[in-house]
């Protein structure tokens, strides 16, 4: 296609420019490729009276590596891979040692699947259990064990029944350990401020650590790893403070009652275990590229602990985080989530011997029919995600921009207080998130003590449906009361979600979003099912409904709501179904899902195009490329390149004649990433692309390593020195730090032609030239700032390169 013909073209651009430099210049003495090595970072010593200085002699700590807030050059890393993969392939002809060193380097891809698997799953079963522990301890305590929660608490009790499951006498509410009772408005009392108690101590703990310890462990965190994924630095992001206090802090989060979900804070977890453990491996420590590769599968890892959905979380990765994603990386993905799903089951987190969250077993089958009433759940989904994203974004907004965020501790306790004062009377937004769901996906059977099985006894009971189902029934006043309820939580959670993510704790989107979306469907589940009921003669449900059947399955509403309202907030669409069915074992109820997803898509598209994450990404003025979004002007390169006309001219530096002190001067001056290299001012003709970071490590290190080296000695980026002075000093050569095959465009490429290049290969910069002159320079931040200014967005939103 045309951007795989425009890379070629650079390539073959690159190198007939690099040919003909080398050609203008001084023929090399012979075995200079040998002494090399062929690498394009390997250096030189020269031959003759004048030896001149060379830092490269030996690997410079620091060489290579990326300052804070930049991003990396994926091209060079992946060369630096290559010619470390050729070289371990060639020695390993020469020895057994050798041979077993390649062996070890092939595998160790496979072993740090392994290890980052069961770190992962050990932790995501550990902040489970702990998670469930603390939201029942706001409620009450063991009297047998205080480390027991709620449910297993009472499971050797032989006092439960059925219409009081949750009841035992080893579990005693707070108000019974305080008052001695359980009963009167007293005992509510009390109830409700231990309550709001334990939801305040947890979420000062939680904002209170994040800030003093690892402020880079609020939030969900997926928009950074989207970022980082796409090449961009973020020192201490994925290091292990961020990874002990995020755990710490998840639990607290969770527990406080707040409107958020762990699922999106655990693909964090799972990329800093991931992180950690690259630096006990050489080729993933120094490799940037290579590292991101593991992130990708860890972030497939964090959502296989999160949902027990280990498929779902390899097409998340691939759908929805990743940024470069080779088939060597699917697989070791999908043997990262395999090795962390089996570790979660092993541990049990949920007591049920279950690896998914919510197992429903729905008899019923779904009906054409029902398909309308599944697209109107998908259009709620999308709606609620396009009203969700601008909603977050403008408090978020806000947030940066007022005195509101400079007082986040005093947010967080505020939000958690009001959460707590209005969710406890309600039973359904007392309950976490997690729990509701279960709760709404859940089908009545005969032995549920559910309000939302509240229905009026059969009338006829020689007909109950299909299989072990109930023929659907009239409502009563139980489920009438659950409604009313629910329609209460809906509203309750759809505001507090708005102004809950994005605070100064870890917080996850997924739960409240299918919180929101289970909610909206099982109300219209409810009245679809009584609407059935009452009407089975109509011409709607005559073919499919007769008296006595079970022709309505409430929860199975509740599930499509939910992947609706997720859709339509994140923008997924073949992970999403995935992972729902996964997450339910619904497999046959994956045709409402496809539907209701598409639907939910199409419809917050057509309100704006970027899904949570992303807006968020925007938001902070992280420098990436959004794959999903199409470039439709029409300008050029020459258009968006710098310098622009009324800019100084380009900072370069000249292979040679320039001094160390002219260097130093002209990177003290500009604050650019990195410099092109020109035959002369007057010619501008390219040589290659150096970058700053380079340039300072190498000068700093021959000044201290190197005798003569002074602010007047001449800096070289050729292969021979010029000649020289028999009295001045030598000069030092820095050709071995030159990057010789820059990308290069012509001033009148197309930009849509360009942003593609720059997508594709994950470039930081991009050279223009015009008849083999240097021109400009282009930068990723260049892009983004048009792309910015074309959609009528603040370019300066756009913080980093």
């Amino acid at each position: 296609d045309a951007v795989n013909q425009i890379i070629v073209f650079s390539v073959y651009h690159s190198l007939s420019l690099s040919l003909s430099l080398s050609l203008s210049l001084p023929p090399s003495p012979p075995g200079d490729y040998e002494e090399r090595g062929g690498s394009r970072a390997a250096g030189m010593n020269g031959n003759g009276p004048n030896k001149m200085v060379d830092p490269l002699e030996d690997p410079l700590p620091g060489l290579g590596t990326y300052e804070d807030f930049n991003t990396i050059d994926w091209v060079r890393e992946k060369s630096k891979d290559r010619d470390r993969h050729r070289e371990i392939t060639n020695k390993s002809k020469e020895s057994t040692v050798a041979l077993l060193h390649s062996v070890s380097d092939a595998f160790s891809g496979w072993l740090l699947m392994l290890l980052v698997g069961l770190m992962a799953g050990a932790l995501a079963g550990g902040i489970d259990i702990a998670a469930h522990w603390l939201t029942d301890l706001k409620e009450g305590l063991c009297l047998v064990g205080f480390w027991f929660n709620h449910e297993h608490c009472c499971w050797t009790s032989n006092e439960t029944t059925f219409q009081e499951r949750d009841r035992c006498p080893q579990w005693q509410s707070w108000a019974e350990l305080i008052t001695g009772t359980s009963e009167g408005a007293f005992a509510y009392i009390v109830n409700y401020l231990m309550y709001i108690v334990w939801a305040l101590l947890f979420a000062l703990l939680a904002v209170a650590l994040v800030r003093a310890f690892a402020p880079y462990a609020c939030g969900s965190g997926i928009p950074e790893i989207k970022t980082i994924l796409s090449g961009f630095i973020i020192r201490g992001y994925l290091g292990k403070w961020t990874l002990i206090i995020k755990t710490i802090t998840l639990v607290l989060a969770v527990s406080s009652g707040l409107s958020l979900g762990k699922e999106g804070p655990l693909v964090h977890v799972a990329c800093c275990c991931a992180n950690i453990l690259c630096h006990l491996f050489t080729k993933y420590r120094k490799n940037e590229a290579k590292r991101r590769e593991v992130l990708s599968a860890a972030a497939a890892v964090g959502v296989s602990v999160a949902f027990g959905a280990p498929i779902g979380g390899v097409l998340f990765s691939l759908e929805e985080v990743s940024y470069y994603f080779p088939l060597k990386t699917l697989w070791r993905s999908f043997f990262a989530a395999l090795v962390a799903a089996f570790t979660l089951h092993s541990i049990n987190p949920f007591g049920n011997s279950r690896l998914v969250l919510f197992y429903v077993e729905f008899h019923a089958p779904w009906h054409l029919v029902e398909l309308v009433p599944f697209i109107l759940l998908g259009i709620f989904g999308g709606l609620w995600g396009a009203l969700f994203i601008r909603a977050n974004i403008a408090w978020c907004r806000r947030r940066k921009s007022t005195r509101l965020g400079h007082y986040p501790v005093m947010e967080v306790l505020v939000v958690t207080a009001l959460t707590a004062v209005l969710a406890y009377p309600n039973s359904y937004t007392r309950m976490s998130g997690a729990e509701l769901i279960a709760e709404l996906f859940n089908d009545c059977s005969l032995l549920d003590s559910s309000q939302l099985c509240g229905y009026k006894p059969p009338t006829n009971t020689s007909k109950t449906g299909v299989g072990n189902s109930l023929a659907d029934r009239p409502a009563g006043e139980g489920l009438y009361t659950a409604l009313w309820q629910l329609a209460l939580a809906l509203v309750f959670k759809m505001m507090i979600t708005v102004i809950t993510f994005g605070m100064k704790v870890p917080s996850g989107l997924f739960i409240p979003s299918m919180a929101v979306g289970a909610i909206a469907g099982r109300l219209l589940g409810v009245g679809m099912e009584q609407l059935a009921y009452y009407n089975h003669d109509s011409f709607i449900f005559k073919g499919w409904c007769s008296p006595g059947a079970d022709c309505i399955t409430p929860g199975l509403y509740a599930m499509v709501g939910a992947a609706s309202c997720l859709g339509g907030v994140t923008r997924m669409t073949v992970s999403l179904v995935v992972i729902m069915f996964e997450l339910t074992g619904g497999l046959e109820y994956i045709v409402p899902l496809m539907a209701a997803t598409m639907t939910s898509k199409w419809v917050a598209d057509a309100l704006g195009r970027e899904g949570i994450y992303e807006a968020h990404i925007r938001l902070n003025g992280y420098p990436f490329l959004e794959p999903k979004e199409e470039f439709g002007h029409s300008s050029l390169t020459v258009d968006v390149m710098r310098p622009r006309r009324s800019d100084p001219a380009l900072a370069v530096l000249t292979q040679e004649g320039m001094t160390v002190g002219e260097v130093e001067a002209l990177v003290e001056s500009t604050r650019y990433s990195g410099f092109p290299v020109v035959v002369s001012q007057e010619s501008q003709r390219l040589v290659g692309f150096v970058l700053r970071r380079d340039l300072l490590i190498s000068i700093d290190n021959a000044r201290k390593r190197q005798e003569g080296v002074v602010s007047a000695s001449q800096v070289v980026f050729t292969e021979h020195a010029p000649a020289q002075a028999d009295d001045g000093p030598p000069p030092l050569r820095l050709r071995g730090i030159v990057d010789l095959s820059p990308f290069t465009v012509t001033d009148h490429t197309p930009m849509d032609i360009t942003v593609d290049i720059f997508r594709k290969l994950g470039l930081r910069q991009c050279l223009v030239t015009h008849n083999g002159r240097l021109l400009g320079i282009i930068t990723k931040k260049d892009i983004l700032k048009h792309m910015a200014q074309i959609a009528n967005r603040d370019p300066d939103s756009i913080l980093f390169n």
